[in-house]
């Protein structure tokens, strides 16, 4: 990790505590921080515990940094913050290609217009 970490980068940190209010992190560089629940979703969050468990290693983005008490205020709401799921979100394409994508997405789409359908109804 890099000495100086600025408003607006994106940084590592590992969940050190979940509370009603927010998650509570530790930076390598021993800076800790914290994400306010405001700041965890675009949707109101209830219980911050539904989006990390302790100990679990996450991405944030840094809103404020106080050097003095070595804290700083981080987001996780406009991005993908979970570590373990980047794989999931990898696109690979396969010795077809994206012709399997390409040949099914047309039956998902009817699919789902007659799931739409069938609600509605």
């Amino acid at each position: 990790m890099k000495d100086k970490i600025n408003i607006g980068d994106i940084i590592e940190c590992e969940v050190t505590g979940i509370k009603d209010y927010g998650i509570f992190v530790i930076i390598s560089n021993n800076y800790t921080g914290l994400i306010h629940k405001s700041e965890i979703s675009n949707s109101y969050v209830v219980n911050p515990s539904d989006y990390v468990t302790m100990h679990e290693t996450i991405r944030a983005e840094v809103l404020n940094v106080n050097e003095e008490k070595k804290q700083m205020i981080l987001s996780v709401k406009n991005i993908r913050f979970h570590i373990e799921d980047e794989e999931k979100y990898q696109m690979h394409e396969t010795e077809h290609g994206f012709n399997t994508l390409k040949d099914s997405l047309d039956i998902w789409i009817k699919e789902k217009i007659d799931e739409i359908k069938n609600r509605s109804s």
